[in-house]
């Protein structure tokens, strides 16, 4: 069994805050973002763009953690 850190856990809320705000950008062109923290180009969502980022990138490593211990066994 692979244990959840609380690092997985807020990486996987920001992983879900950036699927739901691309889906509002494909669906209704509506950045939720930007219209929270006043522009894509402002510092803070430029932040919370590349948190996200990050996050999504350590969200690959959740699908592999597994495989480790089920291939020892």
């Amino acid at each position: 069994m692979t244990r959840v850190t609380g690092w997985d856990k807020l990486a996987l809320a920001l992983i879900i805050i950036g699927a739901l705000n691309w889906g509002l950008i494909g669906f209704f062109r509506f950045d939720l973002v930007a219209a929270i923290f006043g522009g894509q180009l402002t510092a803070i969502s430029r932040i919370v763009y590349a948190l996200v980022g990050l996050c999504g990138l350590w969200g690959i490593t959740l699908l592999f953690r597994g495989r480790k211990e089920v291939a020892a066994h």
